[in-house]
Order: C-alpha cells, then sequence, then structure tokens
C-alpha cells in the first residue's frame, strides 16, 4: 500500500484508538518477546548518546537488528543479523535501548558489496549488502515473529515472493533539492541517512532506470547553473523544492514534475527544451511545473502548469490501462504489483455476486478482479484518486465497477448491500477502528487484508479473529527489494 510522510503521525494516533479498545499489546511487549531469544548479559550502566558497539543476532520487523550491551537489550534500525555495528544510545531504559545506526565495524559473513555508491549515505536503501534470497528469509521471518507474537495462526502458509528485479523496478521518485552541509553545493536526491535537513545528490541510484538518471543529472546540473535558491523550510524562503519523476514500465511514457515556490519568477523554457533533447530510451509525453507555496514540508499543489503534453501517464497491469495523474496514488513497483495482485485473485474462489474494494486507491485491485464479481465498489479517500479510478474503469469498459470518495471510516456506514468478499488494502497505520467494525458488521463470507505494515496488520487481524473470522491462508510478498518494507496478504473466512 502507499507510502506517505505522515504515516508515522497516522500509526500513532491509530495505536492509541486501538489501544483504548483493548486491542492492541504495548510495543514492548513484542520487544520483550524479541529479547528472550538472545540471552542474558553483565549488568553495566549505559548513558543516553552513547556511541556503543552491538553485535547483532537477531532481528524483527521492520528491518531492525537486536543485540545485547550492557545487560540491554539494544535495537538497532538498519543493521542486520551477523553484523556488529557502530550505534547511539537513546531511549535507554533499566533494560533495553535503542540506537542510531551509524556504520558496520564487522560485516555479516553472507555479506556482498553494494552495487550502489550512494549506499550508505543515502537513507533510500537499507540492504544492498544483503543478498536478495537472505533479505527475503529476513522479511519472512519478521512477519511469523509478529503472528507468533499475538497468538495468530498463518493458516495455509504460502511462502514469500517477489519480482526477480532488485534494481531499477521503481517507476516513480520523489527527489529534495537542499545541500548535504550547510550553505553547501546545491543538491537534488534523497535524504542523507538519519540527518533529515541534509541532501544527497542520489545521481546515480540503481533503483531507477537510466532515464531517471540522465533527467536527474541534467536538471540538478542545470540548476546549479543558474544559482537559484532551494527552499528551506525553517525560513521559508527559497524557489526549488522537490522533483518527481514517473514513468509506465509497459507503456514507456515519462512524466518530469518540477514544484517550486513562487518566491522566483524564473521562465522555465529553455530547462523545457533541454529536457526534450536528452537521449532516452522511453518517450517524455508530460514535462509539469507545480507551484507550490505551503509552508509544511510536502508536496501540495496550488496551480500546476504544464509545460509539454499532458499532465497524466498511462500504464498497464495484466490487460487493463490506467491513467496516472502526477499525485494519483500507483504502486511505485509495476511489476511487483502484478505479482501482489495476482496472489491476492488467486485467492478469490468462483464468481461473488459483490466485492467492496475499501482503500482502494486508483482502484487498480478492485478493477483487476472484477472478472470474479457481478459488481465491484470501492471507496477512497483521496478525491483526485476516485475521479481516476471511475475514469479508468470506463477506459477499461468496466460497467459493473464504481468508486466512491470519502473516508472509509465514514463512507462504509452508508454502504448498502452485501458483499461475499470484502478487500481491506489500508495505509500503514491500518484500517480505522470504526470502520474495521462495520466491516466485520457487513458479515461477509470472505476478507482479503493487503497490508504494507505487517505490525498494524496483526492488530486488525486480531480484531477481526474475535469477531468470527478465521485465517484460512498468508502470503508474503517482496515489493521493495533492498529496503525493510514488504507486503502481506492474508485471508480469512467468517466461521
Amino acid at each position: 500500500m502507499r507510502m506517505d510522510s505522515s504515516w508515522e503521525i497516522r500509526e500513532s494516533i491509530q495505536i492509541i484508538l486501538k489501544s483504548s479498545r483493548g486491542r492492541i499489546r504495548s510495543e514492548w511487549f513484542q520487544w520483550e518477546t524479541e529479547s528472550a531469544m538472545i540471552g542474558e548479559g553483565v549488568e553495566m550502566n549505559l548513558k543516553r548518546n552513547e556511541v556503543i558497539e552491538v553485535k547483532i543476532t537477531d532481528h524483527s520487523f521492520p528491518g531492525t537488528g537486536i543485540g545485547l550491551v550492557a545487560g540491554k537489550k539494544v535495537q538497532v534500525k538498519g543493521a542486520y543479523p551477523g553484523e556488529t555495528v557502530l550505534a547511539r544510545a537513546h531511549q535507554v531504559r533499566s533494560d533495553r535501548a535503542k540506537g542510531r545506526f551509524m556504520e558496520v565495524v564487522s560485516p555479516a559473513e553472507y555479506a556482498v558489496k553494494a552495487p550502489c555508491i550512494h549506499f550508505g549515505r543515502c537513507g533510500g536503501c537499507a540492504s544492498q549488502q544483503v543478498p536478495l534470497t537472505l533479505q527475503r528469509t529476513f522479511k519472512e521471518e519478521e512477519v511469523k515473529k509478529l503472528f507468533t507474537q499475538h497468538d495468530l495462526p498463518l493458516g495455509e502458509y504460502m511462502g514469500i515472493t517477489g519480482h526477480e528485479d532488485a534494481y531499477e523496478y521503481r517507476n516513480k521518485m520523489e527527489y529534495t533539492f537542499g545541500d548535504e552541509v550547510k550553505d553547501g553545493e546545491l543538491n537534488l536526491g534523497m535524504h542523507l541517512k538519519g540527518m533529515k535537513n541534509s541532501v544527497v545528490n542520489t545521481v546515480e541510484c540503481l533503483l531507477v532506470t537510466e532515464d531517471f538518471r540522465k533527467i536527474h543529472e541534467y536538471t540538478i546540473n542545470y540548476f546549479r547553473g543558474k544559482n537559484l535558491p532551494y527552499y528551506r523550510v525553517m525560513r521559508q524562503t527559497g524557489y526549488l523544492r522537490n522533483f518527481i519523476l514517473r514513468r509506465g514500465v509497459h507503456t514507456g511514457e515519462l512524466m518530469v514534475n518540477l514544484v517550486t515556490t513562487t518566491q522566483v519568477s524564473f521562465d522555465l523554457t529553455e530547462y523545457k527544451e533541454g529536457l526534450l533533447q536528452l537521449p532516452l530510451e522511453e518517450t517524455l509525453v508530460s514535462i509539469l511545473h507545480t507551484e507550490n507555496d505551503n509552508l509544511a514540508d510536502a508536496v501540495n499543489v496550488d496551480k500546476l502548469n504544464i509545460l509539454h503534453g499532458r499532465d497524466f501517464i498511462y500504464e498497464k497491469l495484466f490487460d487493463l490501462t490506467f491513467k496516472i495523474s502526477p499525485f494519483s496514488f500507483f504502486q511505485t513497483n509495476t511489476k511487483g504489483a502484478e505479482v501482489l495482485y495476482g496472489e491476492v485473485k488467486s485467492l478469490i474462489g468462483g464468481e461473488k455476486e459483490e466485492i467492496f474494494d475499501l482503500y482502494c486507491g486508483t482502484g487498480t485491485i478492485g478493477q483487476i478482479v472484477s472478472d470474479k464479481a457481478k459488481k465491484v465498489r470501492g471507496v477512497e479517500i483521496i478525491e483526485e484518486a476516485v475521479v481516476a479510478a471511475n475514469e479508468n474503469a470506463a477506459i477499461n469498459g468496466l460497467s459493473h465497477v464504481a468508486f466512491i470518495a470519502g473516508d472509509v471510516k465514514d463512507v462504509i456506514a452508508n454502504l448498502t448491500g452485501a458483499p461475499d468478499l470484502i478487500i481491506l488494502d489500508p495505509p500503514r497505520s491500518g484500517v480505522h477502528p470504526k470502520a474495521l467494525e462495520y466491516v466485520k458488521d457487513f458479515n461477509a463470507k470472505e476478507i482479503i487484508y493487503v497490508s504494507c505494515n505487517p505490525k498494524t496488520l496483526v492488530i486488525d487481524i486480531d480484531y477481526l479473529t474475535a469477531h468470527g473470522y478465521e485465517i484460512q491462508k498468508t502470503k508474503i510478498v517482496d515489493l521493495f527489494p533492498n529496503t525493510p518494507h514488504v507486503e502481506t496478504v492474508v485471508l480469512l473466512e467468517r466461521k
């Protein structure tokens, strides 16, 4: 499911809400369960901000290594079993602590050379040193641990899968303009690992194609030559903000979207013409300029200007066509999404009378499974995505598929019908507690839950199993190689 910059806030709110219903165990319950696997050490003082050396002997989701230091169990996000790492201690308690990853002191025996020159500095990839098959083993183990800690069965466990491409799989990248050091050279790329105010110029990133790299390099060189200031969030001054690239993997269409403030009046004609002269493999069909004067550190749209072509691209999944607008959600790994949606579809048995597709985004899942139902209805909070979803359904000739705009927790109260199957594909924060109660009350025979965050998945499934559902099958899909993220698909049936 989607990954947005506000997920941590929403996840925290969600957890508080679910705690009030008594459906969540404390965060430290998971920690204590994992700690039991590691053993005991000698009690010593461990101080906040102290630099510590941690031998990683276990791990938990998301990609968090666990070791023993001074008698305390220490969590280090971004560390993997077999490694010895340096970390800066924080959140120190009497028997546990967390450490901010600094560097690997001693690599694991399985480690391979990371192919990307930015790895270790860029805050994007976390596990290029881990072979892909082992990355997936670790992800599998982490999801299974969460089910065990919540006393949940997996049902028929169907393993982990994913597309074979570990690199150049992303169809979208959102870069930030900034500098690596104060008043340093203008950069365009990802944030420096662990430093949200520093930006690494990731011009040779391997998660994207050569066309993306060429456009990136041209763009940063062009604006360095123009001496234009980047936007500083704290000062609320500057011009250059973000840079978003999208591609249709199966259509060969490219979109460029430059995001700036209006604090500088600058003619982008020369920049646009330079883009059109680049020797690209795919076709640049959309060059956009988004004006964003919002004070928040996020991409908002005050005005969208079309510099070239149109304000959308097309993509294909299976035999369906999808129109993708500049800010609509679409899975960032097209080939991986085909694997994921194929797994979802395989869990649907015979034809259904009606399917509800909740948190539907641009309606990809609902349309892909539409040949399995006489009627499909989807709900999505982002109005732009719903417009695109209905337009895509029309493009694909799916007259029995319709999508509704609104927050699931509100819209679901007014939905009528008797769905045989409900598909849940929520954001990282999981299904809102109010919405989950309505899902339960629909009494659908089957629920398929597609989750990008197994921590909230097990909380929601715990609730559903306590209210008449049984887990039948579980499948894990690695949609994001070289990162700690993973998708989990669970089929539940009414008892």
